[in-house]
């Protein structure tokens, strides 16, 4: 699962950013779903690797309340939730509404690799 990529830039530290329903457990949305124990796990571990983990899900209000705090009794902590790192703000001098991160983990994410070739892109 954990893929640990890098960008080359060493001045922050690595982040990735995970969704909620159908990644950090089963989407059963507005329930809460079962939890998905191996994405849990690996995030735990990055943490302790010194990643910034941040909460990056459409819920809000309540139910980002319910879903932080169910993240808390899996022991899994966020260094931020639906909001850039301020690190990440003050290197770039800005907040902008993309969430800043090395990794997107996401149940509904899509993997483009695009190369450019004779000036034609490829994805």
């Amino acid at each position: 699962m954990t893929l640990k990529t890098r960008t080359a830039d060493r001045a922050l530290p690595p982040a990735v950013a995970v969704d909620f329903d159908g990644t950090l457990c089963t989407n059963h949305w507005p329930r809460i779903g079962s939890p998905c124990y191996e994405v849990i796990d690996d995030l735990k571990a990055m943490r302790r690797d010194g990643w910034r983990v941040i909460l990056w899900t459409c819920r809000s209000g309540d139910r980002l309340d319910e879903a932080v705090a169910w993240c808390a009794d899996m022991g899994l902590y966020f260094d931020a939730v639906n909001a850039n790192l301020p690190e990440r703000i003050a290197y770039f001098g800005g907040d902008c509404r993309k969430i800043s991160a090395d990794e997107y983990w996401d149940d509904r994410a899509v993997v483009v690799k695009a190369e450019v070739s004779n000036g034609v892109s490829n994805v």
